[in-house]
């Protein structure tokens, strides 16, 4: 993924409100597609965050290259908003964050048999358990290296993917103390998952939340000392404060999308990633021409096409075909056709006087502009995954704060 810091200088800054956009002119001459990756909103955001819980400590999910948006400039960024952990799903991640020099406490969670976590501990990155194999790796890879590995043991308390379930967690309670015992392994946190944090009034919200208090307590009463208990996303964090707990976990509304989207709020948080292209073709074309693949879109009278250079091979959704918005030439309009690898058609209209180079914008965050909400929508899907899948070749254009293109 290629990125490219734009320095204030050379910068053309439109005037900005909430979701501020920056728009880049000269560092984007002959791109065709870009994402603008606003710093100074993310470090906005994570400060609303911490308000919001402010006797938590705040764990920055920077998971699956931040969420689209760049491992590294995002972690150093949520660092400087204030945020006291870092999260990582993958050890890759994780290894990339310790090796870049970042030494915040940090969590990595997903592993398999065989993963590698001698290098984990010997980086002094916290580890997640599940089952009691986990720890037999673990702290067989302590041992190794030479140091006590950091453990959080995860509790299923509802969701039905991660975590011990049932009779499953005292099991593995007991088996920590034992690994514990020998000096391998020290458990230092408990964590959960919820399954409806996004729906604020769904039962199972404060049910997962009681059963991870009595894990807690379960696992106090065996001797365990934990220094942090966690089950806060990003939904939990905004509207569930009762769950904060010692640490919350926000992923997706650090990025300025919000997880709820059935409440009325935007919650002063900024979208951070604002994705553009710029028209490759501009032409006339007569009523009833069928318009690329299939001929899935037709216009009805004689108009003016754009041909944007961006696709499903960039993070476009295929199924935004005849449905993706998309702001181009001054208004809201929405894709003609279906979404190809490379490139997609708009119908600009007849009196469009559009040229080759303009700028369109397929989401941000600006008045007039969709949002990655607004997509989401069309393409039945959740925003989570229209920043997240954006591809390797959209170029990541970093703007604002202290540390832009870091």
């Amino acid at each position: 993924m290629s990125q490219i810091d734009v320095p204030d200088a050379g910068r053309t800054t439109a005037p900005t409100s909430k979701g501020a956009t920056v728009r880049v002119e000269l560092q984007t001459r002959g791109l065709t597609v870009w994402a603008e990756i606003d710093l100074s909103a993310l470090e906005h955001n994570v400060r609303t965050l911490r308000a919001l819980a402010p006797s938590s400590e705040l764990m920055a999910v920077v998971k699956a290259d931040a969420y689209g948006h760049g491992l590294l400039p995002i972690a150093r960024a949520a660092l400087r908003g204030g945020a006291t952990w870092l999260g990582t799903a993958q050890f890759a991640e994780a290894f990339a964050l310790r090796d870049a020099g970042i030494t915040t406490p940090l969590l990595t969670w997903l592993s398999v048999p065989g993963s590698d976590f001698a290098g984990a501990v010997s980086r002094d990155i916290d580890l997640s358990a599940s089952a009691p194999w986990v720890l037999d790796e673990i702290a067989a890879a302590a041992s190794a290296v030479g140091r006590t590995a950091r453990v959080h043991l995860k509790v299923d308390t509802g969701l039905g993917r991660g975590g011990a379930f049932g009779a499953d967690w005292p099991v593995l309670v007991q088996h920590a103390r034992e690994l514990e015992a020998e000096g391998a392994i020290r458990a230092v946190g408990a964590w959960t998952h919820f399954a409806f944090a996004d729906a604020p009034e769904h039962p199972t919200v404060l049910a997962q939340q009681d059963r991870f208090f009595e894990a807690v307590a379960e696992a106090e009463r065996a001797g365990l000392r934990l220094e942090v208990r966690h089950l806060a996303n990003s939904a939990a964090t905004l509207v569930h404060p009762s769950a904060h707990a010692d640490l919350v976990r926000p992923g997706l509304a650090m990025y300025g999308l919000t997880p709820v989207p059935e409440v009325d709020d935007d919650f002063g948080l900024r979208p951070v990633m604002t994705l553009r292209a710029r028209l490759a073709l501009v032409k006339a074309l007569p009523a009833g021409q069928g318009i690329s693949y299939g001929h899935a879109y037709a216009p009805e009278v004689d108009t003016v096409v754009g041909l944007v250079p961006a696709g499903y091979a960039d993070g476009v959704p295929r199924n935004a075909s005849n449905v993706g918005p998309v702001l181009a030439d001054g208004r809201r309009t929405t894709i003609a056709g279906r979404v190809c690898m490379d490139q997609f058609v708009l119908d600009l209209g007849p009196g469009s006087r559009a040229r080759a180079g303009d700028v369109v914008t397929l989401f941000g965050g600006a008045p007039g502009e969709p949002t990655a909400q607004d997509w989401a929508d069309a393409t039945d899907t959740i925003s989570y995954e229209i920043v997240t899948r954006l591809g390797a070749r959209v170029p990541r254009l970093y703007v604002g704060g202290a540390e832009a293109g870091a």
